[in-house]
């Protein structure tokens, strides 16, 4: 909600304020002719590019502002709706700076990067827009942790009953456990990848071997073949209780490992969208330092 809020803000007064800034820039860009078509050097284009100049300095003042507990200068919830609606209009001001010409020079690049950052600035609006109801309703309303504390009981109970069992599930019910792989590297977060595994014994003379057990699957489907293999009565109800717990297991992982997916995309969009910030202040200050020595 507070997110819809921010698109809201005060009536959408900055999307508002952003429509009349596109339609006094598009006014301004059909003014040119005669002469000199239309483009960055006309007066209007340099103009065109001032104000969109501004705005990225602007924009990027938004991190700086969100620290700053004590300033005045407005709210956070304001700033930031203007940063959505005012981002967006940036790349309507920059195409039409550029009359959409480009080349291999660093205007383009700058013009480039001001598309990225617009990109990548879209895409944290929809995480944060999408992605804390996701997780809420994933955790049933509860932390995390709540999660951790139940997968760790259920795989004490697991241990409890494999240990009953006989050996070959006991092996492979403890390694399924110890070799659970949550998390991982960045990319393994993003994409969600289960890089878990299990030692299996299928009786062959050497022991067992190591295999995939992606969501828990291989483990499941390993105690469930031994249950209709069981010899007596109370070691197949053993078993059955075994895969109820491997399976509200599974469930519960699934849970965990979504909680790091969605958790991992939430933070990682502002790791291309600050450094690609940064990249086209840069770009911004050669194209105008460019534009004035050598235009």
């Amino acid at each position: 909600m507070i997110h819809e809020g921010i698109l809201r803000y005060r009536n959408a007064r900055y999307l508002w304020v952003t429509l009349g800034l596109l339609a006094a820039s598009v006014l301004l860009y059909s003014t040119q002719g005669g002469l000199r078509p239309a483009g960055g050097g006309t007066w209007q284009g340099y103009t065109l590019g001032t104000l969109g100049a501004l705005v990225i300095v602007w924009l990027a003042w938004l991190g700086i502002r969100k620290r700053s507990y004590s300033s005045t200068a407005g709210t956070v919830a304001g700033w930031t709706s203007a940063h959505v609606y005012l981002g967006l209009a940036l790349v309507g001001i920059a195409t039409l700076h550029s009359a959409g010409r480009f080349g291999w020079n660093v205007h383009t690049l700058a013009y480039a990067l001001t598309c990225a950052v617009v990109f990548t600035g879209i895409l944290g609006l929809y995480t944060y827009l999408s992605f804390p109801q996701q997780l809420s309703a994933n955790r049933a309303g509860g932390p995390r942790s709540q999660l951790f504390a139940e997968l760790y009981a259920l795989d004490q109970q697991g241990r409890d009953i494999a240990a009953r069992c006989n050996a070959a599930i006991n092996t492979t019910v403890k390694t399924s456990i110890e070799r659970t792989a949550l998390g991982g590297g960045v990319f393994d977060q993003l994409l969600g990848r289960d890089r878990s595994r299990v030692v299996l014994d299928e009786g062959h003379e050497g022991g067992g071997r190591f295999v995939s057990n992606i969501d828990q699957q291989a483990v499941i489907d390993y105690v469930a073949r031994r249950v209709t293999r069981a010899d007596k009565r109370i070691e197949t109800a053993s078993l059955q209780t075994l895969v109820l717990i491997l399976c509200r297991r599974q469930a519960v992982l699934r849970r965990i490992r979504r909680d790091i997916l969605l958790t991992a995309w939430l933070k990682a969009w502002l790791y291309f969208h600050v450094p690609l910030t940064i990249a086209l202040i840069v770009a911004l200050i050669a194209h105008i330092l460019t534009t004035f020595l050598y235009w």
